[in-house]
């Protein structure tokens, strides 16, 4: 992009900390990154219902939703992949300068594209990895989409002919072959409060 585009940043007098004491909450974003049916849609629905029932200022950013908007110029290869993420982080940013919990299920395969999120991001993203392994997720299938890939109707796809990068270091990781929808929202609610974002339950 061009250096001078005759534009600058505008800010108000209302800051983010203003917003944050209004709702009693810290924004962050739980960036959860897995295979297609490891389970981030469902878990991020979750963890919404579960923060919104605990009077949480919360909002889910999902891969498809984002694809039906925002992002639906946008295909598969390795470029537009990349645009999608940085389109998402964006977009999280703003929520987050509100001082809303943002949950973004996104399968997000390479680390470059989710490290550049994180220096969008900062302090303010948790790196949750749904961990599933391949044959789980192919088991599950709820979209059909490994059944098509495997007949070679979907190219470039996440797992079976593009690759997935797991995180080497997540800041929580959901073990969904083993752990219930229940277990992982109560678990990142957990690490929430431990980060501070969220008050314990006594103070609300």
């Amino acid at each position: 992009m061009p250096a001078d585009r005759n534009i600058r940043m505008h800010t108000g007098a209302i800051t983010r900390r203003d917003r944050e004491r209004l709702l009693g909450q810290r924004g962050a974003v739980v960036w959860l990154t897995g295979l297609s049916g490891s389970g981030k849609s469902t878990i991020a629905r979750e963890l919404e219902t579960r923060l919104y029932a605990r009077g949480r200022l919360c909002c889910v950013l999902d891969g498809d939703n984002l694809r039906h908007g925002l992002c639906a110029d946008l295909g598969f290869g390795p470029d537009d992949r990349r645009e999608n993420i940085r389109r998402a982080a964006h977009t999280a940013a703003l929520f987050v300068d509100l001082g809303a919990i943002v949950v973004t299920a996104f399968v997000s395969p390479f680390r470059v594209d989710r490290a550049a999120a994180r220096d969008l991001l900062g302090v303010d993203m948790i790196e949750a990895f749904v961990d599933a392994p391949l044959a789980t997720c192919e088991q599950r299938d709820p979209k059909g989409l490994y059944k098509k890939a495997r007949a070679g109707q979907i190219p470039e796809f996440t797992g079976i002919s593009s690759p997935y990068e797991p995180p080497e270091q997540p800041d929580v990781r959901l073990r969904t072959a083993e752990m219930s929808v229940a277990g992982c929202a109560e678990t990142l609610i957990h690490h929430l409060r431990e980060r501070g974002i969220v008050p314990e339950a006594h103070q609300q």
